[in-house]
C-alpha cells in the first residue's frame, strides 16, 4: 500500500494548512512562513507550487523576507516540491540539510468510536494544553497556544483520562478528504499502556464520519518508538521530506 504522487500533494498541502503560520506571504507561489519558535512546519516556505519564471530571484526574495524578520531562510523539501531541483539549488547556495521526517498515512473506513476514558471537544482545555505542551521544547511552548487559537475550524480535540486526569492528547484536522493527526503526546508516567493508541482510534473513527477517506501525520525520521506505534495502527510510509537551513 502506498500514496501517489497526487495523494502525497494533496497531504502536504492540507498540511500547511493544518498547522498555519502567524506571518505567512506568497512568493511566485510558494507559501513563505514565519512564527518565532521552534515549529518546523510554521518557520519553512513550503515549495508546493511554483508559478514564477525565475527561481533563484524568488530564492532571493525568500531571504529578504527571512532576515527582515530576524530568521535563518529555511525552506521544506518534500518528494513534491517544485522545481524538481530545488534541493540541488539551495544546497549549492550553502543551505544546510536538516532533519530527516516522514509521511504516514491510513486509508480511513467507518468504525465505532472507542469508549476507553475518551474525551472530545472542538476546543482545547487548559488540562489538554498542560499534557500537549509538556512534550514541546521551550520555544515551541511559548508559541504553541498562538498556532491553535488560528487552526481550522473543521478540527476536534482528543484526551485520553486515566485515573481522573488527562495523559494523552491528540488533535486532527479535516480537510476535504484528508485528516490529520497532530499534538500527539502521553506523560511519561502513561506511556506504553494503550493511552495514544486509543486517541489514534478515535481521531480515526471521528476522521471517518466525517467523510475523510485518507488519515496522515508526520513525525521524525529518527523517532522510531512512534513509527512503530503508527504501523501497529496500520499506518504506513507514504513520503519523506527535510528543511533546507541558510546557517549564515
Amino acid at each position: 500500500m502506498h500514496a501517489c504522487r497526487a495523494e502525497l500533494l494533496a497531504i502536504e498541502e492540507a498540511a500547511v494548512r493544518g498547522w498555519p503560520a502567524l506571518q505567512s506571504a506568497v512568493i511566485d507561489g510558494w507559501v513563505w512562513r514565519h512564527t518565532s519558535g521552534g515549529s518546523v512546519r510554521a518557520n519553512t516556505v513550503a515549495s508546493l507550487v511554483f508559478t514564477g519564471s525565475d527561481v533563484e530571484a524568488a530564492i532571493v526574495e525568500v531571504e529578504r523576507r527571512y532576515r527582515a524578520a530576524g530568521a535563518p531562510p529555511r525552506f521544506t523539501i518534500s518528494e513534491v516540491s517544485v522545481p524538481a531541483d530545488l534541493d540541488a539549488r539551495l544546497a549549492a547556495r550553502a543551505y544546510l540539510r536538516g532533519d530527516d521526517h516522514v509521511t504516514m498515512a491510513k486509508r480511513l473506513e467507518p468504525c465505532s468510536m472507542p469508549a476507553d476514558a475518551l474525551e472530545v471537544g472542538a476546543e482545547p482545555t487548559p488540562e489538554w494544553m498542560e499534557v500537549y505542551l509538556s512534550g514541546l521544547s521551550l520555544d515551541r511552548r511559548a508559541v504553541a497556544p498562538s498556532i491553535l487559537s488560528g487552526l481550522p475550524a473543521r478540527r476536534m480535540y482528543f484526551a485520553s483520562r486515566r485515573l481522573g486526569k488527562i495523559v494523552a492528547s491528540g488533535l486532527s484536522i479535516a480537510d476535504g478528504g484528508l485528516a490529520s493527526v497532530q499534538c500527539m503526546a502521553t506523560l511519561p508516567a502513561y506511556q506504553r499502556q494503550g493511552c495514544a493508541q486509543g486517541v489514534l482510534a478515535a481521531i480515526e473513527c471521528w476522521a471517518a464520519a466525517q467523510g475523510c477517506r485518507l488519515l496522515y501525520l508526520q513525525t521524525g525520521a529518527d523517532n522510531m518508538a512512534a513509527q512503530a506505534l503508527y504501523r501497529r495502527c496500520g499506518f504506513f510510509l507514504a513520503g519523506r521530506y527535510h528543511t533546507r537551513v541558510l546557517a549564515r
